[in-house]
């Protein structure tokens, strides 16, 4: 069958596959998200889901569940099989020795060492291989492991609680709750599937919080990073109680910080922190996501040095009215032509509250994709 015939019954399998790798959502980093499905003769012989590194990857767990009937078979798998040693074996090879019949798969993988290679092994091998079915989903699924892997940086992502009239605290700093328990239980689903929660030294001392995940059910929590230039969190702060905690300055050594804190220093020659020099250290780090969760001077400097990808927006019916603080500190905006163009994802509601996503409309935005 040709590569670009994508008919009914393969996008049904797909979107299984699909479904399949979500399950990893919060818990295959640094690895992708993928899943598996064979099919023998119209039925599903067997399938499995990639759920931490280190671990089978989907393919061998649908290979294993579907024993000898894997022969002849079709595996539509929503990422390129990989085609070398890792953590585990190859799992091209793998799809080879077991007999499978054709190959069908959503994208090819963006890491160097596979992009493409394991699709021309299983052709060289004799398997009919069907490539880009439904690719636009698998890559929404793993954009921040497409991210470091083209980038050399993770998909940062910005989340902001604020009112209708967009403050995010009132006149005395105050901000805790502006929106509702579903809206915030939402938000702890954001920071689940990241590898890390950053925030500033400044919400730290303003508002004590923890910036772990509670509300949703997950095996990791995500590495939790206070940039603080001046290293002035105080260091009984709620954030820095437990393993995963990292603190980033500029060259002044932090003192009083639990033993479990780890440190980095990161000058930008100016007294404060390199953030561009952070990201390329969070993907040295094998980072896919990063989740932002400060005020308006950190998430509009990152926004302003064009490093955040997504914005997730929270809006509470309410008002604080003009003495209420802004949502972004973004310098050099001074006319409308300067405006930043946002695309509008998504826009739900939770509880009272709405939820809009929104990308910013440049061509770094999505990797590997159209960005228009």
């Amino acid at each position: 069958m040709p590569d670009t015939v994508t008919p009914e019954i393969d996008l049904g399998f797909m979107r299984r596959a699909l479904a399949l790798a979500e399950k990893g959502l919060y818990s295959t980093s640094p690895n992708p998200r993928v899943g598996c499905v064979l099919v023998r003769e119209g039925v599903v012989v067997g399938e499995g889901w990639h759920e931490r590194a280190g671990e089978a990857h989907a393919e061998a767990l649908a290979l294993r569940a579907a024993g000898a009937a894997a022969r002849g078979a079709t595996a539509y798998v929503s990422l390129e099989p990989c085609c070398h040693f890792g953590r585990t074996p190859p799992c091209s090879d793998a799809l080879i020795a077991a007999g499978v019949a054709r190959v069908v798969c959503a994208m090819e993988d963006p890491n160097p060492q596979v992009a493409g290679v394991g699709l021309q092994r299983l052709r060289a091998a004799g398997i009919a291989v069907a490539s880009g079915l439904l690719a636009d989903r698998a890559r929404e699924l793993n954009l921040g492991f497409v991210s470091r892997m083209q980038r050399g940086r993770p998909w940062v992502r910005a989340k902001m609680a604020a009112t209708v009239d967009g403050r995010i605290a009132a006149p005395d700093g105050s901000s805790q709750w502006i929106t509702g328990p579903e809206a915030r239980r939402d938000g702890h689903h954001w920071r689940a599937r990241a590898c890390a929660v950053l925030t500033a030294g400044g919400t730290v001392r303003a508002d004590d919080p923890r910036l772990d995940v509670r509300e949703v059910a997950t095996t990791r929590q995500p590495w939790r990073v206070v940039v603080d230039a001046h290293a002035q969190a105080p260091g009984a702060a709620k954030i820095f109680c437990g393993p995963g905690a990292l603190l980033v300055h500029a060259g002044h050594a932090p003192e009083g910080l639990p033993d479990t804190v780890a440190m980095l220093a990161l000058p930008d020659g100016r007294g404060k922190v390199d953030l561009g020099a952070l990201l390329r250290e969070f993907a040295r780090r094998e980072f896919n996501e990063i989740h932002v969760e400060a005020g308006a001077g950190l998430t509009g400097a990152l926004i302003a040095e064009g490093w955040v990808d997504e914005l997730v927006l929270y809006f509470a019916p309410c008002l604080l009215g003009d003495r209420g603080r802004g949502m972004f500190s973004l310098p050099g905006i001074e006319t409308l032509v300067d405006r930043l163009p946002l695309r509008i994802q998504e826009v739900s509601q939770f509880g009272t509250d709405w939820r809009v996503l929104a990308r910013l409309a440049t061509a770094a935005s999505e990797p590997g994709g159209n960005a228009g």
